[in-house]
């Protein structure tokens, strides 16, 4: 392949996703908009015209600062590859740390510099997703210092995290021969899993206060129903999550002995036990049915795919010519093939993200399948019903909307498939 062929097949892959998105986003806003005088009859006698007239105006908010923000992030794009943004950072930074600091230590430094300057560009948009439609429609719960404490801890964590697994990887594409990616793979999967052991335990807590769950009859109700399903956690605990907003939930986390439950402060204000007990036999569904190794083994094999794809790549001129980059001539060019991989791949992979949001909705039905089987359905209905009424979620989405982002079925059809069962 030629540079000119990769710069006019990536351009015309932005180009159509970017307008697919806005094509999408369109139908959801004017579908919305069409449909907010009515509530839709499944829902009269829980949800009022009130409510759901404020979760439409909190999805079509969100929405209109995702046309904003999307397109932002292909200027963005744009701007780093075809019109030499990474090209121009890449001349600064070898100029300022390869003759003082030695190769390694200039790509980590090009890898922090990319980071940092994409971060900064980020930090607008999500003050005013928290600061103005968030607190807007009533969920935030968090003051300005919460927000940058917490972008301060995401940050010193993000670098004791990354720095390390990015510096061995670069280690392994510069000493391990063509097969580094090979190598590189089996590193990034040790450290996925290394993370998932260490995130309930070391992390997680760094934000938010986790206690042991001190409900009683709700804690024997939920342990009955693990003992019931075969599953097995190291706990049950409540997080503090209504100190920084006011949506519900629940979840799994952990792997082996760091396996917990977690339950939302306001899940537990708002559900009754049943309903709990219901919500929670539906994430037991995805372990009975293996949806969680599923998509382990998805992801890993994807992540393989994506290193030995890299591997070639990074061998290629055309490469990165192509993606508005001149290779380095007396430097490693192994931090440069991974920024241009990471920028120019979710383009490509735009068109195939309908068929994991099928399947992963396909997941949920079978989840709720098996929850109708362990816990009372009209809770697991009621608990849904709930969840979309405090969290303002649509009810009315647009069809070929939910057919192309959404991971969970919308509320109609869940409701309709758990009658139907």
């Amino acid at each position: 392949m030629h540079a000119l062929t990769l710069t006019l097949v990536f351009a015309a892959f932005v180009a159509a996703s970017l307008l697919t998105k806005l094509w999408l986003d369109s139908r959801q806003i004017r579908h919305v908009a069409r449909h907010r005088t009515h509530v839709p009859p499944a829902f009269a006698d829980e949800i009022s015209l009130e409510q759901h007239q404020r979760a439409a105006a909190y999805t079509l908010d969100k929405l209109r600062f995702g046309l904003v923000s999307g397109a932002l992030g292909t200027a963005m794009l744009i701007g780093w590859t075809l019109l030499g943004g990474l090209h121009a950072l890449n001349e600064a930074v070898r100029g300022a740390a390869l003759p003082h600091w030695g190769a390694l230590t200039y790509q980590l430094a090009l890898l922090g510099a990319f980071s940092l300057i994409s971060g900064l560009i980020d930090l607008p948009l999500s003050a005013w997703s928290t600061f103005r439609i968030e607190q807007k429609h009533g969920f935030n719960r968090m003051s300005w210092g919460m927000w940058l404490g917490d972008l301060v801890k995401q940050t010193l964590v993000g670098v004791m995290l990354g720095a390390p697994i990015a510096a061995l990887i670069l280690w392994l594409m510069g000493a391990a021969g063509q097969q580094w990616w090979l190598w590189a793979w089996v590193a990034w999967v040790s450290f996925s899993l290394l993370l998932m052991v260490i995130f309930p335990i070391f992390i997680a807590p760094l934000f938010n206060k986790f206690e042991p769950l001190q409900d009683e009859h709700l804690a024997q109700r939920v342990t009955s129903l693990m003992n019931r399903c075969g599953f097995k956690a190291k706990g049950l605990f409540v997080m503090d999550g209504s100190r920084r907003s006011a949506h519900a939930n629940a979840y799994f986390t952990g792997l082996g002995a760091s396996k917990r439950v977690v339950f939302f402060d306001t899940l537990l204000k708002k559900l009754s036990h049943g309903e709990v007990e219901a919500v929670l036999a539906h994430e037991l569904g995805h372990f009975k049915h293996k949806h969680v190794l599923k998509r382990m083994v998805m992801m890993f094999a994807m992540s393989l795919a994506g290193f030995a794809l890299l591997g070639w790549l990074s061998r290629q001129v055309w490469f990165y010519q192509g993606l508005g980059v001149t290779p380095n001539l007396s430097a490693p060019n192994d931090a440069l093939a991974l920024l241009l991989f990471m920028l120019a791949l979710p383009s490509f992979l735009f068109f195939v993200s309908p068929i994991f949001a099928y399947f992963s909705r396909r997941d949920e039905y079978q989840a709720d399948a098996y929850a109708c089987q362990q816990a009372a359905r009209e809770d697991l209905a009621n608990a849904l019903i709930k969840l979309y009424k405090d969290n303002s979620a649509t009810l009315t989405p647009d069809p070929v909307y939910v057919r192309f982002h959404y991971s969970h079925p919308p509320a109609s059809e869940r409701l309709a498939a758990m009658a139907a069962l």
